[in-house]
C-alpha cells in the first residue's frame, strides 16, 4: 500500500508538469490550425471564442448568448484525459506500478476542471473569491495577452511549458486598448507606462 501511494504521488506530481505541456501541444497545434482534415478543435477555439473575446473590452462577456463559447463542450473533458494518460498507461505497463496512471489521471481530470473554472472567471468576472487572488491575476494578464499574441501565452493554468518552449509573453510589445478591471493587470509596455507616469507628475 505505501508503494502504491509512493507512485501515486510520483504520477500525480509528474502529471501536473506533464499536463502543462500536453495543454500548450493541444493549444497550439490543434487550437490554433487546422490538425489535417480534424478541425473542430480550430474552429471552435480560434475562429469563434477569440473572434468574440479578444484583448480589448470584449475580452470580458458582452452578449449572454456567447457564454457558451467560453468553455468546451462537455465531452472534451473525458477525451483530453484519456488521450493524455497513454504514455502514463505505458509506462505503468513497464513499470509495473499502476499508481503512476492513478496520480496521473487524478492530475489531469484536475489539471483540466481547473483550466475550465479560470478561464470561465477570466471571461465572466463576478469578483469571486479566486478573482482577488495574486495567481489569478497574473495568470489572467497572462491569458490576456494569448487573446492580443494568438501565438504566445498558450497555457491558462500552469505556465511551465510557454517558460520551457519560448512561448512566454510578459508584456505587449505595443501599447493597445485592454479590458480592464479589477482582476486585470496592466500588460501595457513597461516604457509606455513609465511614460504615462512621468507625463502624469
Amino acid at each position: 500500500m505505501e508503494s502504491f501511494l509512493f507512485w501515486t504521488a510520483i504520477g500525480l506530481g509528474a502529471g501536473v508538469i506533464y499536463a502543462s505541456f500536453f495543454e500548450w501541444v493541444l493549444h497550439r497545434y490543434l487550437m490554433h490550425r487546422p490538425f489535417g482534415r480534424f478541425e473542430y478543435a480550430f474552429r471552435a477555439h480560434a475562429q469563434v471564442h477569440h473572434q468574440t473575446f479578444k484583448a480589448d473590452h470584449t475580452y470580458h462577456l458582452i452578449n449572454d448568448e456567447d457564454k457558451e463559447t467560453i468553455p468546451m463542450a462537455w465531452w472534451n473533458g473525458p477525451v483530453l484525459i484519456i488521450f493524455a494518460s497513454f504514455p502514463f498507461v505505458v509506462a505503468s505497463l513497464w513499470t509495473g506500478h499502476w499508481g503512476l496512471l492513478v496520480g496521473e489521471i487524478v492530475a489531469a481530470a484536475a489539471y483540466y476542471g481547473v483550466y475550465e473554472y479560470m478561464h470561465w472567471c477570466m471571461h465572466l468576472p463576478k469578483s469571486r473569491q479566486i478573482e482577488r487572488s495574486g495567481i489569478f491575476f497574473r495568470l489572467n494578464g497572462h491569458h490576456l495577452l494569448h487573446h492580443r499574441y494568438m501565438h504566445k501565452n498558450f497555457n491558462v493554468v500552469l505556465p511551465l511549458a510557454d517558460l520551457c518552449l519560448g512561448t512566454l509573453l510578459l508584456r505587449s510589445k505595443v501599447t493597445f486598448a485592454q479590458a480592464r478591471g479589477d482582476s486585470v493587470p496592466d500588460v501595457q509596455p513597461r516604457n509606455k507606462r513609465l511614460d504615462a507616469v512621468t507625463a502624469g507628475s
